[in-house]
């Protein structure tokens, strides 16, 4: 039952991590604030795997040849996740544009079916879709959905980077079980070490080609940023090692309260207020992981 406790601790970081990072955004460009989290994530990552390590008194397991298209793919897509993310948050709230992503949800349960035959109970999926019903009162507000809706620019970056979070989830876990190591959160530190390391590379080539000026931006803003990269390499950690040890779809299931600890962060860390339908849209949420919690127990 480790996936649990690691579950909840991930959303809890994540959210944390997204509200720090939404305030490095007022002074990096998209990619810049992308980048802080694995090129700062990343030396925090390897004192994890070599803490680890030198407590239980064991060597770096085998890596099979597989783990670097998986880590490389998983990587990629959590930038691009990441990136859309970010844009979201620049055309409406903090909470709403974090509520668009979460779809990854129900993304995540589809891609697990199919992808790597992960099934789910009746009440699991019926956690998902209240879940997800609470999602979608969020982003309109309590209004009735129309389908026009989801051209609108947050909505298509925010489900955008659901998918892109759903996919992150798949080659992950694909990624751990290529690792040869006695126990899950071993799997899930080497494996969060080889995604950082291959992310801060693509990114940090991107912004040194496109955008060099972010660089000295970074460094000028590194307090910050540490902030960012450390929250963002606990909560990979975490989520790595659920990935590792229970069904994608289940951990992002429960992932979703990230949500509920998102309105907090919205709240009371960047003074956006809440509002009645948001209050019920969480309390949707809240019931939803509930549900998929008692269906996956």
């Amino acid at each position: 039952m480790i996936w649990l406790p690691a579950t909840l601790f991930a959303a809890l970081f994540q959210a944390w991590r997204t509200a720090v990072q939404q305030r490095a955004r007022a002074s990096l460009s998209v990619n810049a604030a992308g980048l802080v989290r694995y090129l700062f994530g990343l030396p925090v990552a390897l004192v994890l795997l070599l803490g680890w390590l030198g407590v239980h008194h064991a060597a770096l397991p085998a890596i099979d040849p597989r783990f670097v298209p998986f880590a490389l793919a998983g990587g990629l897509a959590q930038i691009l996740g990441t990136n859309l993310l970010i844009l979201a948050f620049g055309y409406r709230s903090f909470v709403v544009g974090t509520a668009y992503a979460k779809t990854e949800a129900v993304q995540g349960a589809l891609l697990a079916l199919l992808l790597l035959g992960e099934r789910l109970t009746g009440l699991t999926w019926l956690g998902i879709a209240i879940g997800v019903a609470g999602v979608i009162w969020l982003s309109t507000r309590g209004a009735r959905l129309h389908w026009r809706d989801l051209a609108q620019p947050a909505a298509l970056c925010g489900l955008g980077a659901g998918l892109g979070f759903a996919l992150t989830s798949i080659f992950v876990k694909r990624a751990t079980q290529a690792v040869a190591a006695p126990d899950v959160i071993t799997a899930a530190l080497v494996t969060l070490v080889g995604v950082l390391a291959l992310q801060t590379l693509m990114q940090g080539s991107y912004l040194l080609w496109r955008e060099r000026e972010q660089i000295a931006r970074i460094a000028a803003n590194w307090k910050l940023s540490a902030q960012v990269g450390l929250l963002a390499a606990l909560g990979s950690a975490c989520w790595f090692t659920g990935f590792a040890s229970a069904p994608v779809a289940l951990v992002r299931a429960v992932g979703q309260i990230e949500v509920i600890f998102t309105f907090g962060f919205g709240r009371f860390y960047l003074g956006e207020p809440l509002a009645r339908h948001e209050a019920i849209g969480m309390l949707l949420v809240g019931a939803g992981v509930v549900l998929a919690l008692l269906g996956g127990l």
